[in-house]
C-alpha cells in the first residue's frame, strides 16, 4: 500500500485554539493557501468566518473558506483549483454524514485523496470533520445502548486514512462503548478516541503523535479471545474478552502498522514543546 505524503491532524473538538496555533506554528507559513470546509455545519457561514478570523490573528494572509452541500456543488471549476492550490485543508464541526453526503465519491474529493497521497499537504479537522477522516466512520451510538449488539451505526468516511477509527468529544460524552463495539466487529481497525482539545497528528499514514492537554484512547481489538457479536441477537448486550486500551498524551505515540505505544523520543517531543509556547 503506498505511503502518504500529506500530513493528518484530527482535534477531538472542544476550544480549537490549540489546533490552529499548532497548523500555523508547525505546519504552514504565513502565505500558505488555506482552505475551510464548511460542509458538516448548519451555519457555514459564521463557522467559516470564525475560522479564516482566527487564522488571520495569527499572521495568516490566504485563508478562504468552501461550503459544498445541495445548493453548492462540490465540482465547481472555481472548488476545484482552490484545492489544486491549497497547503492547508480545514473541515469544520457539525455533522460528518453531511461531509460524506456532499462531498464523498466527488472529483472534489478525488483530488483531495490524490494530493494528499502524493504530496506534503495537510488535511486537518475537528469533532465532525476529524471523525471522517477514515474509510469508516462511527455515526451512531449512545451511553448504555452503544453496548447492545446493532446500536452502534458506521459507514464510509472520507478515507484519508484507511483501518481506523476516530471518534471525537470521546471521554466528555462517554463514547468508550461504542469505539470498544465497532473495533470488536472489526477488529482490523484500530479505535482512536479523541477528547477536547486533545488531538493526534499522523505522518505517513502509520505513526500518531498526540498534542493538546487531554488524554487520547487507542482500542485495539486484534487479541480479543471471545466475543458474542456473532450469538447474540440484536438489542442484546455483548460481551468483549481481552480487549487492549493504551491511553496516550502529549510525550507519547502510537504505530498503527505494529500496534506498539511508546514514549516520543526528544527530538520529537520539541514539536509539542513549540506547540505550547505558541498557545
Amino acid at each position: 500500500m503506498q505511503t502518504p505524503k500529506g500530513t493528518l491532524i484530527a482535534l477531538g473538538g472542544g476550544d480549537d485554539d490549540v489546533l490552529i496555533n499548532l497548523i500555523r506554528s508547525e505546519i504552514c507559513s504565513v502565505h500558505s493557501n488555506i482552505e475551510v470546509i464548511t460542509t458538516a455545519t448548519l451555519e457555514p457561514m459564521e463557522s467559516g468566518q470564525a475560522y479564516k478570523e482566527a487564522f488571520e490573528e495569527l499572521g495568516c494572509s490566504s485563508v478562504r473558506f468552501m461550503h459544498i452541500d445541495e445548493d453548492n456543488e462540490a465540482d465547481r471549476p472555481e472548488n476545484i483549483s482552490r484545492i489544486e492550490q491549497a497547503q492547508v485543508i480545514f473541515f469544520t464541526g457539525g455533522n460528518q454524514l453531511r461531509l460524506k453526503e456532499f462531498l464523498g465519491g466527488t472529483k472534489l474529493h478525488q483530488l483531495m485523496q490524490t494530493r494528499f497521497m502524493e504530496e506534503e499537504i495537510t488535511i486537518s479537522g475537528t469533532s465532525a470533520g476529524a471523525a471522517a477522516m477514515s474509510n469508516r466512520m462511527i455515526y451512531e451510538g449512545y451511553g448504555y445502548y452503544s453496548l447492545v449488539k446493532g446500536e452502534v451505526k458506521t459507514t464510509e468516511g472520507l478515507s484519508f486514512i484507511q483501518n481506523v477509527f476516530i471518534d471525537t468529544h470521546f471521554t466528555e460524552r462517554g463514547r468508550f462503548g461504542r469505539l470498544a463495539h465497532a473495533v470488536t466487529k472489526r477488529p482490523q481497525f484500530v479505535g482512536v478516541g479523541l477528547g477536547e482539545e486533545t488531538g493526534i497528528i499522523i505522518k505517513g499514514g502509520n505513526h500518531i503523535e498526540v498534542f493538546g492537554a487531554g488524554v487520547v484512547t487507542i482500542m485495539d481489538g486484534s487479541h480479543v479471545r471471545y466475543s458474542n457479536l456473532e450469538e447474540v441477537d440484536e438489542g442484546e448486550p455483548i460481551a468483549i474478552e481481552n480487549l487492549t486500551m493504551h491511553l496516550l498524551v502529549e510525550g507519547h505515540e502510537y504505530c498503527l502498522s505494529d500496534r506498539v505505544f511508546r514514549k516520543v523520543s526528544q527530538q520529537k517531543r520539541k514539536l509539542t514543546t513549540r506547540t505550547q509556547a505558541a498557545r
